[in-house]
C-alpha cells in the first residue's frame, strides 16, 4: 500500500474522527485519495481503479462500503443519475450539477447561476432536506 505522508494522514485521520467514524487503514487510504485533489466527483468503480493503481488492497465491495459510510457519515454527498449511476461529490455543500451525456462526466453548476422558486408547501411534519437538480447537456 502506498503510503499516505504524516501531515495528509494526520488531517484524514481527523477528517474520520469528526465525522464519528473509526480511521482504519482502509478508510484512510480510500479518504486520502478522494479528498487529496479538492473538490470531485467519483463512482465506486473509479475510486477503486485509483487505489488499485495506488496499491491500495481493496474490493470494489469495500470502496462501496465505505463511499456510503463517507456519505451517511456527512462527508459526502451523493449525486444519482437514472437511477443507474451514482457519484459520490465531495463537494456537500447546496449546489447543482451538468450531466455531460456522452463524457458521463458531471460538473458543478455556480450555485448564483440558477434558482430554484415556485417549491410546493411540503406535507406535515416534513422539511425539505435538499433539492437536486442536474441539469444535461449533449453534443450539438
Amino acid at each position: 500500500m502506498e503510503p499516505v505522508n504524516g501531515a495528509s494522514k494526520v488531517k484524514v485521520i481527523e477528517r474520520l474522527r469528526s465525522a464519528g467514524l473509526r480511521p482504519t487503514r482502509q478508510r484512510v487510504a480510500l479518504a486520502d485519495l478522494l479528498f487529496r485533489e479538492g473538490d470531485r466527483h467519483v463512482t465506486a468503480e473509479q475510486l477503486h481503479e485509483e487505489a488499485v493503481r495506488a496499491h491500495v488492497p481493496v474490493s470494489l465491495a469495500t470502496v462501496y462500503n465505505t463511499l456510503n459510510q463517507f456519505t451517511r457519515a456527512g462527508l459526502l454527498r451523493e449525486v444519482a443519475i437514472d437511477g443507474a449511476k451514482t457519484y459520490f461529490d465531495t463537494n456537500t455543500s447546496n449546489h447543482y450539477h451538468f450531466f455531460m451525456e456522452e463524457t458521463g462526466d458531471l460538473v458543478d453548476i455556480e450555485s448564483d447561476a440558477l434558482k430554484v422558486v415556485g417549491l410546493p408547501e411540503t406535507p406535515n411534519g416534513t422539511r425539505i432536506s435538499r433539492i437536486d437538480v442536474i441539469v444535461r447537456l449533449s453534443d450539438q
